[in-house]
């Protein structure tokens, strides 16, 4: 007969099989996680946030362009459509930098960095126009969200 010590001697470590299927488990819950966080999306969100609030920045800096010069809007904004893009150097002088000191940019555009002075064909991915009514709409191109558009 074999003593209980000999049989213990021999069965050190796991098997094949529970390897197998503990590393499945493991590869499972890492897939789930990845799927949960999805990095990707998450910057998306992030970047339509940024597109969000420099919209806002402009708008707030043309609306104080207007209560300087009695509810006069810039000119060169055209009523309806096609929009004009917002680093248009006409419109850029009449805002930048008395009412904002930076022209914002699209965090696809210009590596993000907004404009400190106002060039000849710089674009900031952001458009805007005024209906009849003279009430303006500044929209963004989104990555995640169906639109980013603000009309005061």
């Amino acid at each position: 007969m074999f003593e209980y010590s000999t049989i213990m001697r021999h069965q050190r470590g796991f098997t094949l099989i529970e390897l197998l299927v503990v590393m499945g488990i493991l590869a499972v819950l890492l897939a789930a996680v990845l799927i949960a966080i999805n990095p990707q999306r998450q910057f998306a969100q992030a970047r339509d946030s940024q597109r969000r609030n420099d919209i806002l920045a402009t708008l707030n800096a043309v609306q104080q362009y207007a209560a300087d010069n009695k509810g006069v809007l810039p000119a060169v904004i055209p009523v309806g459509l096609p929009a004009l893009d917002t680093g248009d150097t006409t419109f850029c002088n009449a805002v930048v930098p008395k009412y904002v000191s930076l022209l914002p940019t699209d965090p696809n555009n210009n590596s993000g960095n907004a404009y400190a002075s106002c060039a000849a064909g710089q674009t900031t991915g952001y458009v805007i126009s005024k209906d009849a009514n003279g009430r303006l709409t500044i929209s963004a191109t989104p990555e995640v969200t169906t639109t980013i558009s603000v009309t005061r």
